[in-house]
């Protein structure tokens, strides 16, 4: 299970480089505009993505940053959010690293963000739903980036399985 897990942290960050490489492309009108995606903009839905990894990783370790509104615009300015993006996948690869299988068997609990109960679960589930938001979302970013007339980055986890070399998982 380890294994999985941690080949779906480096595809995670793997993902999100090429999302924010093709977003970079964008003028700041067409990375602001609303598309009518659930975060609104590009820039709306990278926020969002990072804030989500945010709160999870803080119900996880129970470290970082846990920002208390899931549309916060944490970085404005792509650059910036590229750096806080970079750094926060190289915590969750350290982190996922770090994990025993005894831990991915086990359960943590947290508070939620929205309603403010506290729930209780197995963390391996959890694990699988932060990694399938992320693809949910830049999922989104994807097609609004193809609205845009950007050409959108091949994300599929197979291609990333057979480009990156060396790793256990390819």
């Amino acid at each position: 299970m380890k294994q999985h897990f941690q080949m779906m942290a480096a595809y995670n960050g793997w993902a999100n480089g090429r999302v924010l490489e093709a977003a970079g492309a964008l003028a700041a009108d067409d990375l602001e505009r609303d598309m009518g995606a659930f975060f609104g903009s590009v820039l709306g839905t990278l926020n969002h993505m990072l804030v989500a990894d945010r709160i999870w990783m803080k119900r996880f370790t129970g470290e970082g940053e846990a920002p208390a509104r899931l549309d916060a615009i944490l970085f404005p300015a792509l650059g910036a959010l590229r750096a806080a993006r970079e750094a926060e996948d190289e915590r969750i690869v350290a982190w996922i690293g770090g994990l025993t299988e005894k831990a991915l068997s086990g359960r943590f609990t947290y508070m939620t963000v929205t309603d403010m109960r506290t729930v209780s679960q197995r963390l391996a589930p959890a694990l699988a739903h932060f990694f399938n938001h992320q693809t949910h979302h830049r999922g989104q970013v994807h097609a609004m980036l193809t609205a845009l007339g950007q050409p959108s980055p091949e994300l599929d986890l197979i291609q990333f399985q057979r480009t990156e070399t060396g790793r256990p998982f390819a």
